[in-house]
Parts: structure tokens; sequence; C-alpha cells
């Protein structure tokens, strides 16, 4: 009796799902005076950053320049992938008695299994 495996490659197409988000940044113009710094905030799925400068007047102050109103959108698409798999199967072989070997897996014609 001798057993082998044998390694088959099998070529298949693989399903996932991928997740994109895109950023959207929208300037907003404000120009007004401050007294402190405005602190970063989110207002639903909108994400404010002040942007700020000195302005050099009779007096220093603080303006309020623009906000950043940044959104987060998620979309989700399925994709196909082919991805290559190995499946293994054993071969089972009878060797008669002159040391000749006789494979001991049913006939793939007939799918009948071999005479013994």
């Amino acid at each position: 009796m001798r057993v082998r495996t044998v390694t088959d490659t099998v070529e298949e197409l693989a399903h996932a799902s991928v997740q994109r988000e895109d950023i959207e940044v929208t300037r907003v113009p404000i120009d007004r005076v401050v007294e402190t710094a405005p602190e970063i905030r989110t207002e639903g799925d909108v994400t404010i950053v002040p942007v700020l400068e000195e302005v050099l007047v009779v007096e220093k102050r603080l303006v309020l320049k623009e906000e950043l109103h940044i959104r987060r959108r998620v979309e989700t698409e399925t994709v196909e992938v082919p991805v290559t798999l190995r499946k293994q199967r054993a071969v089972v072989e009878r060797e008669p008695p002159d040391g000749a070997a006789v494979d001991d897996k049913a006939d793939p014609e007939t799918d009948n299994p071999p005479p013994r």
C-alpha cells in the first residue's frame, strides 16, 4: 500500500464588503472678534475646527477668521477578488505482488471501483 497527497489549485471569486470614507471640507468665513479661542466642536455629523489669526490694530484682538466644517460619509461596496485556493486529496495505491503500482481509486470514466 502506498498513500500520497496531491495538491490541486482552484480559482474562485472571494466576495467582501469594503468601506470607503470620503471627507468634505467647507470653509465658512466668520471674521468675528472673539475674546478666547473657540474649542473644536461637533454638530451632528460635522466637526468644526476654528481657524484664528491675530490682527494688529491699535490693540491686539483675537478674530475668528473661519471654521472648517468636516463631514464624513461612509460608503460600502461589494467587490469580487479572484483568489487561488489549494485543496489536497489523498491517493491510495495498492501494489500488486509483481511490484507495479495499481491506482486504488474509482474509475473516473464509469465511477465504478477498480476490480479486485
